[in-house]
């Protein structure tokens, strides 16, 4: 007698644990559930040539652009049922913590303050960007080494002035600073040559290099001065959608290390690699506990491409940024983007 009810308190235990773990694997977090009953994923980007623009039908075209799809892919299997919101940078961190947006998919660079002191978390890096100059290319500059004395064109009253002067300081080197009240400003004086560089995150630089007289006469050199780090962020309190984004581009780095890509993601359902099968769903059971189906990550490669596709054709060779991937290269490439394996 005791036996047989030892033998039903392990099964109802046992019972308990799996319908508990079942559980957990299906809960719905707030976020995602707003996303499935509206049938889209909003989100707020900032307008900005190669990372969010709209092109001449009216759609949002860009890096940031392509990952909101991404996320869209991953929780609906749709890159269509991503919404675009456009914010300017002042109105963006607001519009996420009043609710008005799922994700921010950029924003002003990682810093301590801003990953704390405004309830927002970031779900990883998917831009290591930095500040840099743009000079002519018939200068003899190579390196920022070789800007002693040069005059450059700055915004004023940002942390750019404060970086170069930062820079030349610790070097016991001179520049002359042209001041002006605008990047724009700041842009259209360096093209018209009252200045020998111009400095900016280097992101903002190749985009200002397009919209200069000859494109072609000016190089973005290749040192960093800051480090200005870019990703998604997500409002604090909501793990599973913090989790959802972060693997969102955690599984579009994996697959470009695995080379998995739009063209042969069908095909790679087929591999006998256990990593690949592991993260398009085909082997294990990856996507319950992100409260998404187990192919969630073929859906973004399928979709909308791995890292590689998504970086080449808005900011690399494939576009007219011409950016060089550098520090954004995989870290088996020489560049730091490394992601956990889908396992």
């Amino acid at each position: 007698m005791m036996r047989r009810l030892l033998f039903a308190c392990l099964a109802a235990f046992a019972g308990a644990l799996c319908a508990a773990r079942a559980g957990a694997q299906t809960d719905v977090g707030p976020t995602l559930g707003q996303v499935v009953k509206r049938g889209s994923v909003i989100c707020g980007v900032t307008a900005a040539p190669g990372f969010a623009q709209l092109d001449g039908s009216g759609e949002w075209r860009g890096f940031d652009a392509d990952f909101c799809r991404a996320v869209a892919s991953a929780v609906l299997d749709d890159p269509a049922k991503a919404r675009f919101v456009e914010l300017s940078p002042k109105a963006r961190v607001g519009a996420l913590q009043a609710g008005a947006v799922d994700l921010l998919a950029s924003a002003s660079p990682w810093t301590q303050t801003r990953d704390a002191g405004q309830k927002l978390i970031y779900a990883g890096v998917f831009l290591y960007d930095g500040q840099g100059f743009i000079v002519r290319r018939q200068r003899d500059f190579n390196s920022v080494q070789d800007l002693d004395g040069a005059a450059i064109c700055i915004e004023q009253g940002t942390p750019y002035e404060l970086v170069v002067a930062d820079f030349f300081r610790a070097r016991k080197a001179k520049y002359d600073p042209k001041l002006f009240a605008s990047l724009e400003d700041a842009a259209k004086a360096y093209d018209e040559g009252k200045c020998d560089a111009l400095t900016a995150d280097v992101s903002t630089l190749h985009g200002v290099r397009i919209g200069l007289t000859a494109p072609a006469d000016h190089a973005v050199l290749p040192d960093l001065v800051s480090k200005s780090p870019r990703g998604p962020l997500v409002r604090q309190g909501d793990d599973q959608w913090l989790n959802i984004v972060r693997w969102t581009l955690f599984a579009m780095l994996d697959a470009e290390e695995l080379d998995v890509s739009k063209a042969n993601a069908d095909a790679a359902l087929s591999s006998e690699k256990p990593q690949i099968r592991r993260l398009l769903g085909v082997d294990g059971a990856h996507g319950g506990d992100l409260g998404l189906s187990e192919d969630w990550a073929y859906r973004i490669i399928k979709h909308v491409g791995n890292y590689a596709e998504v970086f080449e054709r808005n900011l690399g060779q494939g576009a007219p940024f011409a950016m060089e991937r550098r520090l954004n290269a995989l870290w088996n490439k020489g560049g730091l983007m490394y992601a956990p394996p889908v396992r």
